[in-house]
C-alpha cells in the first residue's frame, strides 16, 4: 500500500515540523536556533515536495475566449 507508506512519511514530517517549532518557542543558543531553523525549512520542503508528489493537482483553466465560444455552440 504505497498511499498508506506516503501517509505515514506525511504525519512523520508534520509531527518533525510541530516538534521543531515548539523548540523554537525555547531558550536555544544561537547555534541551536540557527540548527533549528535550518531543519524547519528542510523538513517543510520534504513535505511540499511529498504533498506534491502524492497528490498532484493539475488544473487547466480554459482560455477565456474558447470559454466564451463553447458557451455560445452550447445555447
Amino acid at each position: 500500500m504505497m498511499l498508506d507508506q506516503d501517509l505515514a512519511r506525511i504525519r512523520a514530517h508534520r509531527s518533525n515540523l510541530q516538534r521543531y517549532r515548539r523548540l523554537l518557542k525555547t531558550k536555544l543558543s544561537d547555534i541551536e536556533r540557527q540548527f533549528i531553523d535550518r531543519r524547519l525549512a528542510e523538513e517543510q520542503a520534504a513535505l511540499e515536495a511529498l504533498a506534491a508528489d502524492v497528490f498532484p493537482a493539475t488544473f487547466t483553466l480554459p482560455n477565456m475566449q474558447s470559454a466564451s465560444a463553447a458557451m455560445g455552440a452550447e445555447r
